[in-house]
C-alpha cells in the first residue's frame, strides 16, 4: 500500500446449507473515488437526458396537438358520415363511393389533374435549377448578387406572389398580353383558358387536334409556370451545395486528360450530383402533389375544373360543401398517393444514387 492510502475493510454475509459465512475483502480508497465519479457521471448524464427532453417537451406538445392528433382524427372522421358534431358510422363506405361510386369521376380526374400539374413542373423546374446552379457556381462578376435574386422568390409568401402573377396574367391589363398583343399571339386567358395547350396551337395552325392529345390546359400550365419560378431557388441552393462538394481535384484530373466541358459535366459533375437530384425531386414531388395555395389563388381550381387537383378537391368537399366525412376520406387517399408515389421513387432511383 502506498503511504497514506486509506483501506476500507467490506463484510460481506453468504449464507450456505443454512450457515452463515463472511467474506472479508479489503476496497482502496482509490477504487472507492473511482465508484464514486461514475455515479456522479451517471447522475449528470440523467440530469442532462431529462433537461434535453424537457426542452423538448414543448415541441412535441405542439406537434401533437397541431399535427399527430389532427391526423387521426381525420382518419377517423374518415369512417363517418359526419356533420358538424357527430355521424353515423359507414365504414369503408366513404372510401368505396370516392374510388368507385358516385364520386369517383371527380376524384379520378382530380388525380389525373395533380399527377399532370406534378409532370410539367417537377422536371422543369429540377433541369432548370441544375443548370442556373451550374453557371452561377461558376467564378463570374457578382454571381453572390445573382445567387440573392433567384432565391428571392423562394422567401416570398406564396400568396402575394401568386397575386402578383395574377396581375401579370391578366387578360387586359397584364405585361404578358401587352407583349404578345405587340407580335400578334395575343391576348390570351391565361387563368381563364380551359383549352389545351396543343388544342390551342393545333387551332392557330388550321390543324386538327384529337381530344386524346390536347393536352394539359392553358391555366394550369400557366400555375406550372409561377410554381416553377417561386420554387426553383430552394433547388438551386440544394444544387450550389452539392456543386461545393465536389472535390476539385477531379476536374483538375479531368483537365489534364483532356476531357472538354460536356464530358466533365456529364461524367464527373452530374454523378456526384445524384444524392442532391434524388432529394430535390423527392421534395419537389411531394410538394407538387399537395400543392394548394397557388392554385386557389390563381383560379380556384377553374375554369371548368381543369386546374382543380386533388388538394382543391379535399378543401371544397370539406369547407365549401361541409361533407367532413367524404373531406377526410379524400384527405387520407392524397396521404396515401403520396406516401405511394415516394415510395416508388425510393425504389426507382435510389439505387442509381452515387454517394461519394
Amino acid at each position: 500500500m502506498n503511504g497514506g492510502e486509506r483501506v476500507t475493510a467490506v463484510v460481506t454475509t453468504v449464507v450456505v446449507d443454512g450457515h452463515r459465512r463472511y467474506h472479508r475483502r479489503t476496497v482502496t480508497g482509490g477504487a472507492i473515488a473511482i465508484t464514486q465519479r461514475a455515479a456522479s457521471r451517471r447522475r449528470r448524464l440523467l440530469i442532462e437526458n431529462v433537461q434535453a427532453y424537457l426542452f423538448l417537451l414543448p415541441a412535441f406538445v405542439v406537434l401533437l396537438v397541431f399535427k399527430i392528433f389532427p391526423a387521426l382524427y381525420a382518419i377517423y372522421i374518415s369512417f363517418f358520415k359526419w356533420d358538424i358534431v357527430q355521424g353515423a358510422f359507414r365504414g369503408i363506405e366513404n372510401y368505396t363511393d370516392i374510388l368507385f361510386g358516385s364520386r369517383a369521376e371527380n376524384w379520378w380526374r382530380s388525380v389525373s389533374t395533380t399527377i399532370t400539374f406534378a409532370l410539367i413542373t417537377v422536371p422543369f423546374e429540377i433541369a432548370l435549377a441544375l443548370v442556373i446552379a451550374y453557371l452561377l457556381f461558376q467564378k463570374i462578376r457578382g454571381r453572390a448578387v445573382y445567387r440573392t435574386i433567384y432565391y428571392l422568390p423562394y422567401i416570398t409568401a406564396t400568396v402575394a406572389a401568386a397575386a402578383v402573377f395574377e396581375y401579370l396574367y391578366h387578360p387586359q391589363y397584364g405585361i404578358l398580353n401587352t407583349i404578345l398583343s405587340s407580335v400578334g399571339l395575343g391576348p390570351l386567358r391565361f387563368l381563364q383558358e380551359p383549352t389545351g395547350i396543343f388544342e390551342m396551337i393545333g387551332n392557330r395552325f388550321g390543324a386538327d387536334v384529337p381530344a386524346w392529345a390536347a393536352g394539359p390546359s392553358l391555366s394550369l400550365v400557366s400555375v406550372a409556370i409561377f410554381s416553377i419560378w417561386h420554387f426553383l431557388g430552394f433547388q438551386i441552393v440544394i444544387f450550389l451545395g452539392g456543386l461545393g462538394n465536389i472535390p476539385v481535384e477531379y476536374y483538375e484530373a479531368a483537365r489534364l486528360d483532356g476531357a472538354n466541358p460536356r464530358q466533365v459535366f456529364t461524367r464527373i459533375t452530374l454523378p456526384l450530383l445524384t444524392p442532391q437530384i434524388f432529394f430535390v425531386f423527392t421534395i419537389a414531388s411531394i410538394g407538387v402533389l399537395r400543392a394548394f395555395n397557388e392554385i386557389f389563388v390563381l383560379t380556384n381550381g377553374g375554369p371548368l375544373d381543369t386546374s382543380r387537383t386533388v388538394s382543391m378537391l379535399v378543401f371544397r368537399t370539406f369547407f365549401q360543401q361541409g361533407q367532413i366525412g367524404f373531406g377526410s376520406a379524400m384527405g387520407v387517399l392524397l396521404t396515401l398517393l403520396i406516401l405511394a408515389f415516394t415510395l416508388v421513387q425510393f425504389r426507382v432511383l435510389e439505387r442509381r444514387v452515387q454517394y461519394g
